[in-house]
């Protein structure tokens, strides 16, 4: 047994596997899925175009504030706030009608008047499956605490809330919420697909045999990075394919399947990176399929199907892919946005800081 711990301590490759897979593990399931479930840091962003500016609007806003998952931003202009609603930098936008007020004032002195009632115009993010009934939930429960001061189940009422519309008419199914997180999830894997490659050619000593040739390094990682650049088109066109076939009806047209691609795209040239990195630690194709989930697994949990904190997501590349994918193909939202110009801009940091770590560490570290 001593003699087997020994061996354990002195590959760095086990040791990654002991001690930082369940780390990084647990921490990706808590933050997708402790933060879901108990409230976390999940918040949803409300635009708000006050047309009424009263002193029960601006109650009504304070309400929504306290609640502790609504964010109230303020806009002047509906169309920008209709604008940012498509591109995802809000949940949901609603209009405070004029007379808003009003109609509560004349309840509140006589409810048994012909009082005018108000509604409010909502619209919901058509590409988050949990706002359409997290956020009307919580505005309503807004507006009774703003008109009585305390919860009820079902008082009269001169406000009432707009059935909540979507950016689009088309109602969306589960699995068109889930598409666009299957460009990202099928793509994190060339991490593994990379790693085992090279750990392989490795150990049976054709990455040394390539040495004695006239090949440059240079030459073999541009090889790997267009190889695998042509496998994730494929993938991703096949992703696409399949789910159109299976019902799924992307909005954003050509243009948007072209940036859904170059976001997919710079995804593989990160994983490649990741890849590169894996196989300089992994000793083996076996060790490498563990080690690289420590680069998946957050990519998975925090970028691609399942809701959590956006500050956290924000550190996975796949996020980006994710939500640009999400705002032209669900919300309808126009592909060369500046959201999703940002989002490929950072995509494109990302993948070049990577892959260079991975070629650096590769070379230095990958042929022994």
């Amino acid at each position: 047994m001593k003699k087997e711990l020994i061996r354990v301590v002195r590959e760095p490759a086990n040791l990654f596997l002991i001690f930082i897979f369940p780390i990084l593990l647990t921490a990706a399931f808590g933050f997708a899925f402790g933060a879901l479930g108990s409230g976390g840091d999940v918040q949803y962003t409300v635009g708000v175009v006050d047309n009424d500016a009263s002193s029960w609007s601006t109650w009504f806003q304070g309400n929504m504030s306290n609640a502790g998952i609504l964010i109230v931003t303020m806009y002047e202009d509906p169309e920008l706030a209709y604008s940012d609603l498509e591109t995802g930098g809000v949940s949901a936008v609603m209009v405070i009608p004029k007379g808003f007020g009003a109609s509560i004032d004349e309840f509140l002195t006589d409810p048994a008047s012909d009082w005018t009632q108000s509604i409010l115009e909502l619209a919901i993010d058509q590409g988050s499956m949990i706002a359409g009934s997290i956020v009307p939930a919580f505005i309503q429960q807004s507006l009774i605490v703003t008109m009585y001061g305390e919860e009820a189940l079902s008082p009269p009422s001169p406000v009432v809330i707009g059935a909540p519309t979507m950016i689009e008419s088309e109602k969306l199914t589960q699995f068109d919420y889930m598409v666009p997180g299957m460009f990202s999830f099928s793509t994190i894997f060339m991490t593994l697909v990379v790693s085992q490659v090279l750990t392989e050619e490795r150990s049976m000593g054709i990455l040394d045999r390539i040495a004695i040739t006239p090949t440059t390094t240079r030459e073999i990682f541009t090889s790997t990075i267009l190889a695998n650049l042509v496998t994730g088109a494929v993938q991703a066109l096949v992703v696409l394919g399949v789910s159109y076939l299976m019902g799924f009806r992307p909005l954003g047209g050509l243009t948007g399947i072209m940036v859904t691609l170059s976001a997919t795209l710079l995804l593989v040239v990160t994983n490649v990176g990741f890849g590169l990195i894996t196989a300089a630690i992994a000793k083996s194709s076996s060790s490498a399929s563990g080690i690289g989930f420590i680069f998946i697994l957050p990519q998975m949990f925090l970028g691609s199907f399942v809701p959590a904190p956006e500050s956290v997501s924000r550190l996975v590349p796949s996020y980006y892919v994710t939500e640009t994918i999400k705002s032209i193909f669900l919300r309808g939202a126009a592909a060369i946005s500046l959201t999703n110009l940002s989002n490929l801009v950072v995509l494109l940091v990302y993948s070049l800081v990577v892959v260079s770590i991975g070629i650096y560490v590769f070379k230095r570290n990958g042929k022994r």
